[in-house]
């Protein structure tokens, strides 16, 4: 079994775990993770996100999730602007730096975070699982939303799963781009098992 598989293991009983719920340490500090991987494992990640959505998909756990994939978010607000279909024929003729001016005027934190505390306000939802970051970098940086989220909604756990490494104070986006420094989120599973290599 490789080091992810293991890791990713570990994912069920951290959820299950009383202090995920409550907050942790002397402070009960708000529950905000992050399970960072190698870029190379994308697609084994995305299909165990899947497989934890149905296990927790039922009453016996008391963890109801609810998933936020950013880049489908982005997708969605373009279809909602009406520009969806502008955007690939921006990106034909005029090239990727014009596609990316145009992004970034629609594609604001605020707008994404509003969605995100419509969706869990007033509902049974008390874990978030927020996925595509590395699809909608650059238009969205991960440390804006968490860094922003946290003020929304401080009673509820939040896992950004991270394609880069996270030290527990600065994301590096795919091992190369560094985000912004963060300090709130905890590291969900360590490297220890088995090395961070394999």
């Amino acid at each position: 079994m490789t080091n992810i598989n293991q890791r990713l293991d570990k994912i069920k009983d951290k959820i299950l775990d009383r202090k995920f719920i409550e907050g942790r340490g002397l402070g009960n500090e708000i529950s905000f993770y992050i399970f960072d991987y190698e870029p190379r494992h994308e697609l084994i990640v995305r299909e165990h996100i899947q497989w934890l959505k149905q296990y927790f998909d039922n009453e016996v756990h008391e963890r109801h999730i609810i998933e936020f994939d950013l880049y489908k978010m982005m997708l969605d607000i373009a279809k909602e602007k009406g520009v969806f279909e502008q955007i690939f024929k921006k990106e034909k003729h005029e090239g990727k730096e014009e596609l990316f001016k145009a992004l970034i005027h629609f594609a604001k934190p605020e707008i994404f975070l509003e969605k995100m505390v419509n969706k869990v306000e007033n509902s049974t939802y008390n874990v978030i699982f927020i996925t595509g970051v590395g699809k909608i970098y650059p238009f969205i940086r991960s440390h804006t939303i968490l860094n922003n989220l946290q003020e929304k909604v401080d009673d509820i756990s939040v896992i950004m799963f991270y394609p880069g490494t996270y030290d527990g104070q600065s994301l590096n986006l795919f091992n190369k781009f560094k985000d912004d420094n963060y300090y709130r989120a905890f590291p969900l599973v360590d490297h220890k098992i088995g090395g961070r290599t394999s």
